[in-house]
């Protein structure tokens, strides 16, 4: 899918990071001409049914909510269009349509390490998930059909007590949109907003990662426990009666409090722990290397006429000369420039690759990494 220049409203990329990102709603008529989606609700009801993908299906009822979790068979759409009124949400699209992975590189202007997936939404007449807020950013695209956006920068987010989904308590709108085919809306995290389908209809929505302090730091933390190497061991040769043989004593306490001060870590220690923490799939990802794959010779031979591609799935970031693949460091000496294009576009030509990076290469496609064919 070509970049287009409508897709900001006509405005610069310097311009959206500068007044909007993070900072306030931008709506965008006909963001993407022509656009009506990229699949149609039959391939998405089947696409629900695989066991590998993370499908959701919320109803509303008369008194709350219900959510269900896929995979889902066919009659679980059937038996609720007579009459309930539903929502199938689907996550990282961009996996399974290539069409979905070339819609979130018209976003690029957003660090790929920013990046989380393509969800899409396909909701019968009067659908939507309620009125809620994201802790992280999104764009909303309309595919076919039309939602009615209410939207509100409301300080008030409390939640609807044992609700399946995070639902906005009090809800006030301040500002109304109806979005057709090719219309988007950005909103800043933790913006109120609700979404109500007014026909059938399907949204797309690229959102964001926005771990908290608490993830980080707890997945630092496993990233030194494998790294760390402290010598010496707890002693106490001067130890003395206590009076209560119960008490952990100041002593031992200050001893401990000394050794866990060994534990130091600096800038390229968190620089390789992002690397390796923002490129590593999420659990239920999983990698199928080709089931016939071909030998070294037939492989460059093929890349060289077609070039490749990162898999779907993938995800290559790099901070300065250090390089990342689905959370494992590549260390290939003198292959920057095409590491770079590889990690910044996706895709590379291989005519010019030397053998070092052509057996990297051929490794990572046999791991199911790459994908042959520009």
């Amino acid at each position: 899918m070509p970049m287009n220049k409508q897709l900001l409203g006509g405005i610069s990329r310097d311009e959206f990071l500068r007044d909007y990102w993070q900072k306030q709603p931008l709506l965008v008529r006909n963001a993407i001409p022509e656009f009506t989606g990229l699949i149609d609700p039959a391939a998405l009801f089947e696409l629900a049914g695989n066991e590998d993908v993370e499908a959701r299906l919320v109803r509303q009822k008369t008194k709350g909510w219900d959510l269900q979790h896929g995979p889902f068979d066919e009659s679980d759409f059937k038996a609720k269009r007579g009459g309930a009124v539903w929502t199938l949400l689907v996550q990282e699209l961009n996996h399974y349509l290539p069409s979905g992975e070339a819609l979130l590189q018209q976003f690029d202007f957003i660090p790929h390490a920013r990046l989380d997936d393509l969800m899409v939404s396909y909701a019968v007449p009067g659908g939507g998930v309620g009125p809620h807020f994201d802790s992280y950013d999104v764009f909303l695209l309309q595919g076919h059909g039309h939602r009615r956006w209410q939207i509100s920068a409301q300080d008030d987010l409390t939640l609807i007590d044992g609700a399946p989904l995070r639902i906005l308590q009090n809800f006030e709108a301040e500002q109304e949109w109806v979005l057709g085919p090719g219309d988007m809306l950005y909103l800043p995290p933790r913006y109120a907003h609700d979404g109500v389908a007014l026909d059938e209809c399907m949204t797309y929505s690229i959102g964001f990662r926005a771990p908290t302090t608490q993830e980080i730091a707890t997945q630092f933390l496993v990233y030194m426990q494998d790294k760390i190497e402290l010598e010496g061991r707890y002693q106490d040769p001067d130890l003395a009666l206590q009076v209560h043989p119960a008490e952990i004593g100041a002593a031992m306490v200050d001893q401990m409090a000394a050794m866990i001060a060994q534990v130091q870590w600096g800038r390229a220690d968190v620089a390789d722990f992002l690397g390796r923490y923002l490129t590593e799939p999420k659990p239920h990802v999983y990698f199928q290397p080709p089931q016939r794959a071909l030998g070294f010779e037939k492989f460059a031979a093929q890349a060289n006429k077609k070039g490749v591609r990162l898999a779907p799935q993938s995800r290559m970031l790099f901070h300065a000369d250090q390089y990342y693949l689905n959370g494992e460091p590549v260390t290939l000496a003198g292959c920057r420039d095409a590491l770079q294009a590889l990690a910044d576009t996706r895709q590379i030509n291989t005519s010019m690759a030397d053998d070092v990076l052509m057996e990297w290469l051929y490794d990572a496609y046999v791991d199911g990494y790459l994908i042959i064919g520009g």
